[in-house]
């Protein structure tokens, strides 16, 4: 979703000199926070700060997956409960998708165990791909190496968007980045 967006930008301001970094989306919220980056486009925390503005762009469902030859793979209804008695591979307790994962298991009162925990969604992956257990990823990375889990009631899903600090002055650049994000269509 994003490459169409910078593409046009490039186009429209091919003056401005882009400066993109990958980082986790928590990190980005703490440099907006200390005036470090002028605008995220991050995973938007379940919880909302109040000092950052943020906009919500994109709806990104999360899907339960497991390695094909899992013993749930071939199950057609699994409750939360079955699926909290097997190891998870999870991001790290810091980010915002992991909270978001933890907060479903909390409201109903289970644990859940996380022997593998780390920020690459790749890796992630692999990891639930050869059967060291289930694991929470963008609906996106599904294909052959896994297969998604039916868990019934669940519906899990983040909101990718843009973070900025609305007491700290925006470049041109910036506000322009935001207009493109804000478009409709997007």
């Amino acid at each position: 979703r994003l490459p169409p967006i910078l593409k046009q930008f490039s186009r429209l301001y091919p003056q401005v000199k882009l400066d993109i970094q990958f980082i986790d989306s928590e990190m980005a919220f703490d440099l907006v926070m200390h005036g470090k980056l002028e605008v995220g486009i991050v995973t938007l925390p379940p919880d909302q700060d109040l000092t950052l503005k943020t906009i919500p762009i994109w709806e990104d469902p999360l899907a339960f997956m497991v390695a094909v030859d899992h013993p749930l793979a071939a199950a057609t209804d699994i409750d939360i409960q079955s699926l909290a008695q097997h190891p998870a591979i999870l991001p790290s307790m810091s980010t915002f998708t992991r909270r978001i994962v933890e907060s479903l298991f909390q409201e109903r009162t289970l644990n859940i165990e996380v022997p593998i925990s780390t920020n690459y969604l790749e890796t992630i992956k692999m990891m639930a791909s050869i059967g060291l257990g289930w694991t929470v990823l963008p609906a996106t990375m599904l294909d052959s190496e896994v297969v998604e889990l039916p868990i019934r009631d669940v519906s899990l899903n983040r909101h990718l968007g843009v973070v900025y600090h609305p007491g700290h002055s925006l470049s041109n650049a910036a506000k322009a980045i935001l207009d493109l994000l804000e478009a409709p269509g997007i």
